[in-house]
């Protein structure tokens, strides 16, 4: 399952590593947009399979964050 940016902005932190599990809610990565720290919770339970983006990076609305699995 891929997750992706519902907003234009900055990944400030990655919460998780690829191999570690994650449940459904869990907070995954957080994003600034709009001077605001937007969390990104986990569509559903499963493993990260990749990581798309790091601390730093730019991202797009709809722009691919990381691949759950």
């Amino acid at each position: 399952m891929e997750v992706k940016s519902k907003m234009p902005g900055k990944i400030l932190e990655i919460k998780v590593n690829e191999g570690d599990s994650v449940k459904k809610g869990d907070v995954i990565a957080v994003i600034e947009a709009m001077k605001m720290k937007n969390p990104v919770p986990s569509p559903a339970d499963g493993t990260v399979k990749e990581v798309k983006l790091a601390a730093g990076d730019r991202v797009n609305a709809g722009g691919l964050i990381m691949v759950i699995e």
